[in-house]
């Protein structure tokens, strides 16, 4: 039965993704989602719960932090595709994917009183000092002097961890986050992610299909 719904609902999906204007990826979309569709088995509030055995004071001290961590995958880690780790068991093991290294990032931005938010989406690009390969990622999105800024909490060096979101938008696709409120939303980027699994395209500005992906 699943299949055939299947096969009599996506001619229509097919035509719903063309039809919808494309929006710039960062644009917000109301949506509520629960914290799995996201990727975490647990709800948002549980990684901000516990003590901190690290104490910062400034951005500038959550980056000097974050840059001595290793990246390594949850497979080598844990021997599992998916498992975030709570924030207090990544400072214990300072090793982790993007999800520990971001999700880490965003409890001790909203700790010193920042506007920031969990991002996940797709990263678009390839980098020698961000050692999470290009495709499903995980950064966060912070507010600050009326500027918004994109932290990239796997960057291998200070200077590429903290960049203004302005110079970078367009190496990332946000797909969902979660805000300061913990309350989940989508960005126009999901609509994208769903045309280029469908049509094996990217479209461009103008709607039509550009190069396959």
């Amino acid at each position: 039965m699943k299949r055939l719904i299947s096969k009599i609902t996506r001619p229509f999906y097919r035509w719903l993704l063309r039809a919808i204007p494309p929006l710039g990826s960062w644009e917000r979309v109301p949506h509520r989602l629960p914290a799995a569709r996201l990727g975490s088995r647990q709800e948002f509030d549980w990684y901000l719960r516990g003590d901190s055995v690290v104490a910062v004071d400034s951005v500038d001290a959550i980056v000097e932090w974050l840059v001595n961590c290793e990246y390594a995958s949850d497979e080598a880690l844990f021997g599992r595709r998916e498992h975030w780790q709570h924030p207090t068991t990544f400072e214990r093991l300072r090793r982790g994917d993007c999800e520990d290294h971001a999700l880490w990032a965003w409890r001790k931005l909203l700790e010193l009183g920042i506007d920031a938010e969990f991002v996940v989406g797709r990263k678009l690009y390839d980098d020698p000092e961000i050692p999470a390969t290009k495709g499903g990622h995980a950064w966060v999105l912070f507010r600050r002097d009326g500027e918004e800024f994109l932290l990239e909490a796997v960057a291998t060096s200070v200077a590429r961890m903290i960049r203004p979101l302005r110079a970078v938008a367009a190496k990332y696709r946000p797909e969902y986050g979660v805000g300061p409120d913990l309350k989940t939303f989508a960005f126009a980027g999901m609509a994208e992610t769903y045309y280029e699994q469908e049509f094996k395209a990217r479209r461009s500005t103008s709607g039509s299909d550009s190069d396959a992906v």
